[in-house]
């Protein structure tokens, strides 16, 4: 067994808890334990949920949010943080006001479900991309996400380009455009705009339902990359590497009725 020569690197999620273990803080954490980052957490929703969907939800009163994130950034060495579902337009907000504090900051902006209904507001939606947006190091917006918050479909590797751009423009380092699986593509194809380019980044398109979790691990993997001094074009390429590969460990896998989740452990 191999051990960690001095502190390990401190990660920070803010997101809703996954019942099923699938997503969420569950997902995060288990990532970050593979990148054999100390993983500290604020949690933002309650769900009841498994690999077929989610019953129920239950918003943590803003109030408790920001009490979880004074109790963390007071006491511990936070080097990196990811978001993922705020749950309500206050909590989005709130966050906001904390980002000053919250370095390295990976937005995953959480705002459609599965079965493609938006979670938020207008408002809160446009909250997102004046609040949150300006202090993150990343953005990681899948399709669904960035129609949303562009107005308009991106649905192929070239919409997903002009959408990393036009999203760039709200004042983040980096803006990855998750694609997934596009029509016509044998491969995993993300949108990546970093410092005034467009680039695609792939890795083979692996056909498997254990994909639940996906866009939270590789937030959280980048995160965790971060965390240790990888600089960000690295970060994202390792997050992807991590992604494909903890894919391919679950590929197989038959647990639940429903998506099931990946193999988070470390390769």
């Amino acid at each position: 067994m191999s051990v960690l020569a001095g502190n390990p690197p401190v990660a920070l999620t803010i997101a809703g808890s996954d019942s099923g273990g699938g997503a969420g803080i569950q997902a995060d954490l288990k990532t970050f334990a593979a990148h054999r980052a100390f993983g500290t957490s604020v949690i933002t929703a309650l769900t009841a949920q498994n690999t077929v969907g989610v019953r129920a939800i239950s918003a943590v009163a803003p109030e408790f949010v920001a009490a979880q994130l004074e109790a963390v950034l007071d006491d511990l060495p936070v080097a990196a943080v990811k978001t993922g579902m705020l749950a309500t337009p206050e909590t989005v907000a709130l966050v906001a006001r904390f980002a000053p504090r919250l370095p390295n900051l990976v937005v995953d902006p959480v705002l459609v479900a599965s079965s493609g209904d938006r979670l938020f507001t207008a408002d809160a939606e446009r909250a997102y991309l004046e609040l949150l947006f300006p202090h993150a190091a990343v953005v990681t917006p899948n399709l669904r996400e960035a129609s949303v918050l562009l107005g308009r479909d991106v649905l192929d590797a070239d919409d997903a380009v002009k959408a990393a751009a036009d999203l760039a423009a709200y004042g983040p380092r980096c803006v990855v455009v998750k694609g997934g699986h596009l029509q016509g593509s044998a491969e995993a194809v993300d949108a990546v705009w970093f410092d005034g380019r467009t680039s695609l980044m792939t890795a083979p398109w692996i056909d498997t339902a254990n994909n639940h979790g996906t866009g939270c691990t590789f937030a959280a993997a980048t995160a965790a990359n971060l965390a240790a001094g990888a600089e960000l074009p690295v970060a994202l390429a390792e997050a992807k590497t991590y992604v494909h590969a903890a894919l391919s460990r679950s590929a197989s896998w038959s647990l639940g009725a429903g998506h099931g989740p990946l193999g988070w452990g470390p390769f």
